[in-house]
């Protein structure tokens, strides 16, 4: 193999297991050039779709799938991940190339998709440490402008025209994250009750449709290996046709994030560091879009702690159930702490 491995793929979990000379013979099958024999690893670190890097002969492989047991409704739907990216991949925005999907749950037990391996750094810590100001400065640049030429794909001429429902977003997004978090509830918070009550009342009349990634940060994109250019979006599982301005809200919250395993910039000295303020990022992704501002800012940045804080309620239901990716004894603090954020950006 020519590439090195990437160095957080080791033994696959024990409850991720699967029969591998049946991915094999599928492989052989759907995938031009995989011939020999495979070896399979997981990807660790993340809770939501288990992430598989495949060897297979001179090729590097990565596999997408569903986790196992009982699934929240809608929740894990890597077919929509990969007809998103395969769509994109035409018009050179920079997405992995996609190479098979398998709905047949025979094979592996679940849905999955394959695409090719991209080599490239991907910034776990969004404080950067160990950069120069000025490299910060164009990677959180780069960062922005990708989220802004992302929403002015038309979407409809690379056939997403049917990958959501355009219009009335924030109605249907509270909706569905309020049944989730009721899906997978485990005791009471008094932060997402009110959210619950509170949200539906401040959403903004305005009702702007585009390709929207869900969970757009700077730990789900790759740059290149060595210049400060983004050659890959990734971990498209909650993207739709939805609002433009719930992306934007929803990575805007690295500014006020206090979670290092989510990403944060507490700490981080604006003046000197070379990072934007999260005033300025903004104002640069309104440029980008033609907009003179955003109205009620607020508003979507506690939509988008609320729907993390549904997120993270449902991935704690799981880890108590032993069908996560992390053991029954963590708590649901994050869940807590997401849905307060998210009141106290509606409050303010």
């Amino acid at each position: 193999m020519a590439e090195e491995l990437p160095s957080n793929v080791g033994e696959v979990r024990p409850n991720h297991r699967f029969d591998e000379a049946r991915l094999a013979d599928w492989l052989k099958a759907n995938v031009e050039g995989v011939a020999g024999p495979i070896a399979v690893r997981q990807f660790h670190g993340g809770a939501s779709n288990p992430t598989f890097l495949i060897e297979a002969g001179d090729q590097l492989l990565v596999l997408r799938k569903k986790p196992p047991g009982q699934l929240l409704a809608s929740a894990h739907q890597v077919d929509r991940e990969y007809k998103v990216m395969k769509a994109l991949g035409t018009v050179d925005f920079p997405v992995p190339r996609m190479r098979a999907l398998c709905l047949d749950e025979s094979v592996i037990g679940t849905t999955f998709y394959v695409m090719d391996f991209r080599a490239g750094r991907i910034f776990r810590d969004a404080r950067l440490p160990g950069l120069e100001p000025a490299e910060r400065a164009a990677i959180y640049d780069e960062l922005n402008g990708v989220l802004a030429l992302l929403h002015q794909v038309d979407y409809e001429s690379i056939g997403l025209g049917d990958y959501g429902r355009p219009g009335n977003y924030f109605v249907r997004q509270i909706d569905r994250w309020t049944k989730q978090y009721r899906g997978a509830e485990t005791m009471h918070i008094a932060a997402m009750e009110r959210l619950i009550a509170e949200l539906p009342a401040r959403i903004p009349a305005d009702d702007e449709t585009t390709i929207a990634h869900g969970d757009y940060r700077l730990e789900n994109v790759m740059f290149h290996p060595t210049e400060p250019r983004l050659i890959a979006v990734l971990d498209w599982e909650l993207s739709t046709l939805g609002h433009p301005l719930a992306d934007i809200g929803y990575n805007a919250m690295l500014w006020t994030s206090k979670s290092v395993s989510w990403g944060t910039l507490d700490g981080v000295d604006f003046a000197t560091s070379g990072i934007p303020t999260q005033d300025a990022y903004v104002a640069a992704y309104c440029r980008r879009t033609g907009r003179d501002h955003i109205d009620d800012f607020n508003f979507y940045c506690a939509f988008a702690a609320f729907r993390l804080a549904s997120i993270g309620q449902g991935v704690f239901k799981r880890n108590l159930d032993g069908i996560g990716a992390h053991d029954a004894s963590s708590d649901n603090s994050g869940t807590i702490e997401r849905a307060e954020a998210a009141l106290a950006a509606l409050e303010a």
